[in-house]
């Protein structure tokens, strides 16, 4: 099934008893849903016109119109499956297409969800962070490091916690005025959420970015959303980790903002002085290669 209807599918969790109908409908048959107005879609799922708006900007769009407008565009991969079926028969480009295409969807998905997600409330809890601890484990651990790298130089002091015993002490030793963001695609490996747990315990504000519905989101402050269509014909969670690197790069660029001028002033100055000392390292090899010539 096409990725947008997914995320008609996992928003139905949360809609209304009345936009649930609409939901059910839209993915029973998408295609007669373009040929309806905002009135017959409504009288045909005995619902009102503004339960159908309601359910669209729950989806992301401002009304009726900039979903069917959406509705339309993916009208053309509503039944297939291509990104859901790469197999070993597959010539390399036409896995390269689908691999490509799953991602391109994935990203698109998260730009609808986006609204709906805490990145204001986000972006005011880690302001006041005394120390921001990423913690992930596998491919969640290599999602931690990248955001580790790109939050620290907003000048608020970052570290990672990969593996289990570094995950769990540090929760044991965490301090108020300090944030944990827990990485998780499952959102259920138990050391996570004791951790999480003891964090909460003592009075330490906690992130995740997992499944809603999880163990992890169940206890975590605020939750990001990064349940996506995941390719099972790839054995590795590439979707999820693609959707949670973007949404830290853009929960990072949030806090940049709120943070104003000494943000700005850090991220200007990191730059700088990478930049010098690539010119640094630079000089040597032209003066050698002068005297060579």
């Amino acid at each position: 099934m096409n990725t947008f209807l997914n995320l008609i599918e996992r928003q139905a969790a949360h809609c209304s008893k009345a936009e649930l109908k609409v939901a059910q409908f839209v993915l029973s048959d998408a295609r007669l849903v373009l040929r309806m107005s905002i009135a017959e879609l409504a009288r045909h799922v005995a619902v009102s016109e503004p339960t159908v708006i309601r359910f669209c900007r729950r989806l992301g769009y401002s009304g009726f119109r900039g979903f069917k407008d959406e509705l339309l565009a993916q009208s053309g991969n509503i039944d297939s499956v291509l990104h859901q079926t790469i197999t070993e028969n597959d010539p390399v480009s036409e896995a390269v297409a689908k691999v490509l295409e799953s991602c391109t969807r994935t990203l698109l998905d998260m730009s609808h969800l986006a609204p709906s997600m805490p990145f204001e409330s986000a972006a005011a809890m880690l302001t006041k962070a005394k120390q921001i601890v990423f913690a992930g484990l596998g491919a969640s651990g290599f999602v931690a490091q990248d955001a580790q790298h790109k939050f620290f130089r907003l000048g608020i002091p970052c570290r990672t916690a990969l593996d289990t015993p570094t995950i769990l002490q540090s929760a044991a030793i965490a301090q108020p005025g300090e944030v944990f963001i827990f990485i998780s695609q499952t959102g259920e490996w138990p050391e996570l959420v004791g951790a999480l747990d003891r964090c909460r315990a003592q009075g330490v504000s906690t992130l995740a970015f997992t499944r809603r519905g999880s163990e992890l989101a169940a206890r975590a402050d605020l939750v990001f959303d990064c349940e996506v269509g995941e390719n099972t014909h790839v054995y590795t969670p590439m979707n999820s980790r693609l959707a949670t690197l973007a949404l830290l790069d853009a929960l990072q660029v949030s806090l940049a903002i709120l943070m104003g001028q000494p943000a700005e002033a850090n991220l200007r100055e990191t730059k700088t002085v990478l930049n010098d000392h690539l010119k640094e390292r630079a000089r040597p090899t032209r003066q050698v290669s002068a005297r060579l010539a």
